[in-house]
């Protein structure tokens, strides 16, 4: 084999395979900085080995198999003052299986294929994986770290990024990111934490936290706040697939909400953008680029977000973006059943940003001199002064009342003020429409 092609199976065992890994090594070693560093060993090695050799028939196994042996190496570098050591190596010569206790190696024969490279007792314990991961999503998604912590720990730990691609996302310098994991590896050992699936209250104020992570990516992957690029595919296509991996490990209504709001808003993609990366708005686009399979399973998701207590921050949103995958055109939209959706959202979640999302509704809805009545209403509270949302907005609803002069100080204010150059560029040109 290649080094090419190693290379290329390494990447893409490890984009699979990376999340159920880790937590399988963490779990084995008690110590979550310990099996990310182990498993970033055995990348290395398969780099070395895999062209040599060949690509073992179990490749996740192998992986594990060799972050196993660099974690027991580490251990007996520091055998003198740390007895978890003499645990795991008494496991390996006895042939431990028991499960659960610190340091103890997992059962045998549920990954390893006996033969392949490196091969020995395998981690993949079935009736444990799906434990493994979501301790995983809890422990990157811990509230004692920072949510740019968060963010990075998540995307490489349990999205399998590697930190250059998260630092083009971001467009951050590569140190920086890895200085946010490598604080962040630290914080959590330092306060602690367990690798587990907490119980009760705790459990649901950190998955809350899991789902805000996700939230977050994907809405820099969907407008992207600097840079040249509107959409940051790369980002947006991993935040819905850790959610559809959520749904699977914490099958609850919010959950479900979330996943609903991000198939549906995905679903707009292909049609955001024209052939040079330029914006395209909501009512200049061809919905019959839409992805109608996004679609469907949004609104599938959707309809599984309704909990007891109704719908949840997360499922309004996606019942908003429903309505629009829905409509046949911006004319034909739904724009009255929006508002009521948007005034539910801000009473269960106020923002001034929904307060400005409902504005816009209620100009479709009702007209644009009610909806800037709200808009200026957001003025008058000197919120959002630093983002270039509101005067965007309120040079739109300038602009149907005719005060073009004021509507072009307010497109002028909001290029200054974004930070995307696509997005920039949208609104100079509707300045210059109106000069």
């Amino acid at each position: 084999m290649s080094e090419d092609a190693a290379r290329r199976a390494v990447e893409a065992v490890w984009r699979i395979e990376s999340a159920r890994i880790v937590g399988a090594l963490t779990r084995y070693t008690r110590d979550f900085e310990l099996a990310e560093d182990v498993a970033q060993e055995a990348l290395a090695a398969a780099l070395v080995s895999w062209p040599r050799d060949g690509t073992p028939r179990d490749p996740a196994g192998w992986l594990i198999a060799t972050a196993r042996r660099r974690a027991i190496d580490a251990y007996r570098r520091r055998a003198g003052r740390d007895e978890r050591y003499a645990a795991l190596a008494h496991g390996l010569a006895e042939g431990e299986t028991t499960s659960g206790a610190p340091g103890a190696p997992p059962p045998s024969g549920t990954g390893i294929v006996a033969g392949d490279p490196g091969s020995e007792p395998g981690m993949f314990d079935p009736d444990r994986i799906d434990d493994d991961v979501l301790a995983l999503m809890f422990v990157s998604c811990h509230p004692v770290l920072s949510r740019e912590a968060r963010i990075a720990l998540t995307l490489r730990v349990v999205g399998g990024l590697t930190s250059e691609e998260i630092a083009r996302a971001f467009l951050v310098p590569v140190a920086t990111v890895q200085a946010r994991i490598t604080r962040a590896k630290k914080t959590i050992a330092a306060a602690q934490v367990p690798f587990e699936v907490p119980d009760g209250a705790d459990r649901a104020a950190r998955l809350s936290s899991v789902r805000g992570v996700l939230y977050v990516i994907f809405t820099e992957g969907s407008s992207a706040t600097s840079g040249d690029d509107w959409i940051r595919h790369g980002l947006a296509r991993e935040a819905v697939r850790l959610s559809r991996v959520l749904t699977r490990l914490a099958p609850e209504p919010e959950t479900f909400g979330l996943l609903a709001l991000l198939e549906l808003t995905a679903a707009r993609f292909p049609a955001r953008v024209g052939p040079s990366g330029e914006p395209i708005l909501l009512e200049d686009q061809d919905r019959r680029r839409w992805d109608r399979a996004a679609i469907i399973r949004g609104r599938a998701a959707l309809r599984r977000a309704v909990g007891p207590a109704g719908m949840g921050a997360y499922a309004l949103q996606a019942a908003i973006a429903e309505r629009h995958a829905v409509a046949h055109s911006v004319p034909e939209t739904d724009w009255e059943r929006i508002v009521v959706l948007y005034e539910a959202l801000g009473r269960l979640a106020p923002s001034p940003v929904v307060e400005l999302n409902r504005a816009v509704a209620v100009a479709m809805a009702h007209g644009p001199d009610l909806g800037l009545r709200v808009v200026d209403g957001l003025v008058d509270r000197g919120v959002l002064t630093d983002s270039h949302l509101l005067p965007g907005v309120r040079g739109e609803l300038l602009a149907r009342l005719g005060r073009t002069a004021e509507a072009r100080g307010e497109y002028l204010r909001a290029a200054e003020l974004c930070g995307n150059a696509a997005e920039r560029s949208v609104l100079e040109r509707k300045a210059a429409a109106l000069a």
